[in-house]
Parts: C-alpha cells; sequence; structure tokens
C-alpha cells in the first residue's frame, strides 16, 4: 500500500508521496512513487502513482514515449508538447490503456487485478494549473474549487486534517505542512505507509521549482511535526470534558432526553419482543 497527496491553491500546488511498497509480511521495499517532469519556462508535470508496482513503473516508463495524434494537424502529442494540462492527462491515460492491453490478460490468468491510480498535476505555458486524478481504465476526474484536492492509496487516515483545513485559499506553506501533517497520521495509523517521503511544492505561475525534497526519518522539520501535532492532539483531547453518569451538575450533559429518539431498550426476558 501506499499514500499519495496533492493540493491545487491558488497560490500553487503541493505534492506528497511515501516509499513504502509490500507484498506481504516479510517483502517490504522502498520504491518512490513520484516522478516529476518539467522544462523550465515552458511546463511542470508531477506524477504520483500507487496501486500494483510493476504496473505503475511500466505506465510511467511508457508516459515518456507515449504519444496521441492531434486530428488538427496529424502531429503526436505527447507530456513534452502537450499544449494543455488536459491534453497531458490524455496521453497518461493512453499510456495506462496501453499497458492494460499489453498485460492486463496476462495478469488476469495469474490472479492479479489491474490495479493503478495516478495523480498527475503541473502547468503548462500559456493556461492555469490543473490537477487529475486518473484511474485504472485511463478516464480521469479535474480538481476543482470544491474539491481541491486528491489522495490515493491509504487515504483514510489523512483526510479529516485536509478536509478541515485545505481550500482554494489557504497558503502555500501552510498547505505544504497540512500535507506533512496528513501524511504523520497515516503513517502512524497504518504500517503499509512509510519513510522516506517525496516533497515537490510548485509555485503558481513559475513553470519551475526547486522546492524539492527527500524527507526521512532525520529531518528536523518532519520531526518537529511529528511531535508537535501527537503533543497538541493529547492537548485539545484533554481540554475536552469528561462525559458525566452520576446525576453531577454539568453544562454538557450526556443523560439528556431527546427531542427526535429514545435511547436503546433493554431486552430483559426471553419472551420480550424487538417491536
Amino acid at each position: 500500500m501506499t499514500y499519495c497527496v496533492a493540493v491545487k491553491l491558488r497560490a500553487g500546488m503541493v505534492f506528497l508521496s511515501d516509499s513504502r511498497t509490500n507484498a506481504g509480511l516479510d517483502q517490504v521495499g522502498t520504491f518512490r512513487k513520484m516522478i516529476v517532469y518539467e522544462k523550465p519556462g515552458e511546463r511542470f508535470m508531477c506524477l504520483l502513482s500507487a496501486g500494483n508496482l510493476s504496473i505503475a513503473q511500466s505506465v510511467r516508463e511508457i508516459l515518456q514515449v507515449e504519444h496521441l495524434q492531434d486530428p488538427e494537424n496529424d502531429s503526436a502529442i505527447t507530456i513534452w508538447n502537450a499544449k494543455s494540462m488536459f491534453d497531458a492527462a490524455r496521453v497518461l491515460g493512453s499510456a495506462v490503456r496501453h499497458v492494460y492491453e499489453r498485460d492486463g490478460e496476462a495478469l488476469k490468468r495469474a490472479g492479479v487485478d489491474f490495479n493503478v491510480s495516478m495523480i498527475f498535476g503541473g502547468q503548462v505555458q500559456g493556461e492555469g494549473m490543473r490537477l487529475f486524478q486518473v484511474y485504472s481504465a485511463g478516464n480521469f476526474i479535474e480538481a476543482t474549487a470544491e474539491s481541491p484536492f486528491f489522495q490515493i492509496g491509504e487515504s483514510k487516515y489523512g483526510k479529516p486534517v485536509l478536509d478541515r483545513v485545505i481550500t482554494p485559499e489557504t497558503p502555500l506553506d501552510e498547505a505544504a505542512k497540512c500535507v506533512l501533517v496528513s501524511m504523520d497520521s497515516t503513517l502512524k495509523s497504518n504500517l503499509s505507509v512509510g519513510l522516506p517521503l517525496d516533497m515537490a511544492v510548485y509555485e503558481a505561475d513559475q513553470l519551475t521549482t526547486d522546492k524539492i525534497t527527500c524527507i526521512d526519518e532525520n529531518n528536523p522539520y518532519y520531526r518537529m511535526v511529528h511531535g508537535t501535532w501527537g503533543e497538541k492532539l493529547r492537548e485539545v483531547f484533554d481540554s475536552i470534558e469528561d462525559p458525566t453518569w452520576d446525576g453531577s451538575h454539568t453544562e454538557v450533559p450526556l443523560l439528556c432526553a431527546s427531542a427526535r429518539s429514545q435511547p436503546l431498550r433493554k431486552i430483559t426476558n426471553p419472551k420480550e419482543k424487538l417491536i
């Protein structure tokens, strides 16, 4: 399993991925899930992948040479000359289908599902930033102002903080902090997600970035986030009043009548019916 997350803001984009891959309890490996494609001043694109590692690696390899025919001038569209991120995402979808056509039947005979999901985002000169989630069939959806982030892999543990913090107006550095907290929450709760992490932060309209880093257990900022988040969560938890059951005074009683529902009725003998 893995966990990857990407957010699109007015200020830019943040991408984060772990590097844990396992095929059993005693087969744990480290493989990077992020790759950056960049022509400074012309295009910046970042690809994150989750699912079957062999499929993801094949898609990434084929993506370098995959092309679509441009119906307007009969030329080949690749990720390197696509005039929009939408067309680049179409090329990625074609690469996914290419791998399926080549390996899908063999995988099926071996009892292996064709399982891959990807996040693909960036900016091409002449248009705004765009962010897509690509599925195993090669189809994709695009992030919107209402849904400014995508997650793939083991996403449930890191989603609550993203839901509470991320909006299109979130500053770039705050979003970077938020996705690291999201990843730390996932690492804490799921052993199939692990360090090191790859992070890329892209500022809008720059068409290049030098904010790319690899984060391991010795990274000072990550260690601070890990420790502080755990401590502050405990402080907030301890500040919430415990429920009372003995009738003692409280401004927030738990035992109280409900206008809509009655408390659960106990069954006290074999003849008593539920309804």
